[in-house]
């Protein structure tokens, strides 16, 4: 799974792509270490596949290599969160 970011302005991505079928997460930067990531759309074709998950995992190793911390409002992200108390130290609270 290929996965890239890009950025304009305030608004954010991260893409995986698999297959011709694509997944993103995307987020809003509040400030230069703070974003806050709001959605998961996933092609049905990757449902079942771990786009989300991959995409989520990025977005957590990003948040820890730039010192960025994340406000998790997507609810797929949010249920990640809680699955993966080693992610705590990228939340913000």
């Amino acid at each position: 799974m290929n996965i890239t970011q890009g950025e304009t302005g305030s608004d954010g991505f991260y893409k995986a792509q698999l297959d011709g079928h694509h997944g993103e997460l995307t987020y809003s930067r509040t400030s230069p270490r703070l974003i806050i990531n709001d959605h998961i759309p996933v092609d049905d074709a990757l449902r079942g596949q771990g786009a989300g998950q991959a995409l989520a995992e990025f977005a957590v190793a990003q948040a820890r290599t730039k010192g960025w911390k994340i406000i998790p409002l997507c609810p797929f992200f949010k249920a990640q969160v809680e699955r993966h108390p080693d992610w705590q130290d990228i939340i913000h609270r």
